[in-house]
């Protein structure tokens, strides 16, 4: 699947107002990827555990899947591998230079990372830098050692001025005086660790050492960054320029206007989680195929013209039924997936979104319970050359079926979902997936005619020979070959 094709294309980029220029970090253009969320909620305990039912995913277990990840996955997304061990799922790190965690050790993590790059995957660490966890009181920090990028001591001077720890009475540096803690906080609170001061510029200095050292060190490709609603746009946007990863995605969990707002903030130096188009794929759950149409009730950034700074996805590690009060219960109605009310849902829902714009991320146990099915609809996208920029050329739904015809690369597809989807053969396509009888899905493929497609991108004006390699576009000018940013690729 992830085999070199050439299609052979002379084409000019044009800028635009919202185009992605050639220095932003982060936000491949037209890009083919399909992600893997590798973990889930505790998945890193044993299989005898309630909440690891779909397998368990330290860097060993992932170790042993890697050709399957490989086969299918062109970015694989990990949990935040930062230690020491005893932090759990690892959300409230304690020592970012220290990669011992729950998932396994250091030397298992870079193994894992080497292994997935021999066949192109890239990896994303997941990078929290609103908050810390502490070392033995609450404004006590581990030292980071970072080799070349540094040595930092963080301190109660890098913690936002409004974090409880200054208000709390059972606190270690309760009622400091203000010129011993940070400026105010620039986002929202979050009172399960220590905020830092994101406007200190040593704080800022030890999050584009850790960014850097990730990439530098220990070989990830890009950053998962938690919790942004926590901090202003503008201190990510100078991580990323630091850092230069190849994919950054913010969980800004909030409204649609508010994500807008972060991607302003950055200057469009990140992708984020497209939540509103989770929310609406939740009509599947309750019949209401009309939520998936931008025409009618669809929220996502598809709908207001930014589906190439999104990342859909169905259920995450948060979102997902975790049997207690955590999990919003969107696809699940329990833990256990593989019933069959369940299975139609989730592949309802996996149909729509990996034949639709942006970077689709597949959860690890939806794709554990139902891979053949999840690995087919894949195949036939990265056939198509669907990508996150890709034109939704028409779509129609009811309330009981929802069709769409979507542009790739390579070709078209028409996809259906719905018990009343239409059965009929789309002239000049070819059935390419029928998802059964509970299923409730249809695929239909049309390949391009020709030799040369006619599609736009943004950045520098580069006029060359188009072509897709391990699922990536770019662009040959005699002997230089260029990323589809407009970046010469050695």
């Amino acid at each position: 699947m992830k085999k070199a094709i050439l299609i052979t294309l002379s084409f000019l980029f044009f800028a635009s107002a919202s185009a992605l220029r050639a220095e932003n970090a982060g936000v491949p253009a037209e890009c083919e990827d399909v992600m893997l969320q590798a973990f889930y909620w505790d998945s890193y305990k044993t299989q005898s555990s309630t909440d690891s039912k779909f397998g368990r995913t330290k860097w060993i277990d992932l170790m042993k899947d890697t050709a399957a990840i490989n086969a299918n996955f062109d970015v694989v997304w990990f949990p935040p591998s930062a230690g020491p061990t005893g932090n759990g799922v690892g959300y409230s790190a304690r020592q970012y230079s220290n990669q011992e965690s729950d998932w396994g050790s250091k030397t298992k993590l870079q193994e894992l990372i080497t292994a997935l790059h021999k066949r192109g995957t890239k990896v994303l660490a997941d990078v929290v830098l609103n908050h810390r966890g502490n070392y033995n009181s609450w404004c006590n920090f581990f030292q980071d050692n970072f080799g070349s990028y540094g040595t930092y001591q963080l301190t109660q001077k890098h913690i936002v001025s409004n974090d409880e720890c200054f208000t709390n009475k059972s606190s270690s540096c309760y009622n400091a005086a203000s010129t011993d803690r940070g400026a105010y906080d620039t986002g929202d609170n979050f009172d399960g660790a220590r905020d830092l001061d994101h406007t200190s510029e040593y704080v800022q200095n030890w999050s584009k050492a850790y960014t850097q050292w990730l990439m530098g060190v220990m070989n990830y490709d890009g950053f998962r960054y938690d919790m942004t609603l926590g901090f202003h746009g503008r201190y990510l946007k100078m991580y990323n320029e630091a850092a230069q990863p190849y994919i950054s995605v913010s969980e800004l969990w909030s409204s649609m206007d508010r994500q807008k707002q972060h991607l302003e903030e950055t200057e469009y130096n990140t992708m984020v989680f497209d939540f509103q188009a989770k929310y609406s794929m939740k009509g599947i759950v309750n019949g209401s195929y009309g939520k998936l149409n931008a025409n009618k009730s669809f929220e996502g950034l598809r709908k207001h013209g930014l589906s190439r700074y999104s990342v859909t996805f169905i259920d995450n590690h948060d979102t997902f039924d975790r049997g207690n009060a955590y999990g919003d219960n969107q696809y699940t109605k329990s833990t256990d997936l593989t019933t069959a009310t369940n299975k139609d849902a989730v592949l309802q829902a996996s149909a729509y979104m990996l034949m639709m714009p942006g970077i689709p991320c597949v959860f690890y146990p939806h794709w554990a319970s139902y891979k053949s099915e999840i690995n087919e609809l894949i195949a036939v996208r990265k056939r198509v050359g669907i990508h996150s920029e890709s034109q939704v050329l028409e779509e129609t739904s009811g309330q009981y079926q929802y069709s769409a015809t979507v542009q790739g690369h390579r070709g078209q597809v028409v996809v259906r979902v719905g018990k009343y989807r239409s059965q009929t053969v789309p002239e000049g396509f070819e059935l390419a997936v029928e998802g059964g009888d509970r299923g409730q899905y249809t695929v239909f493929v049309k390949m391009n005619n020709q030799g040369v497609d006619e599609v736009t991108g943004y950045g520098l004006q580069v006029t060359g020979e188009k072509f897709i390699e391990n699922g990536q576009l770019y662009i040959r000018v005699g002997e230089n070959k260029f990323d589809a940013r407009g970046n010469r690729v050695e």
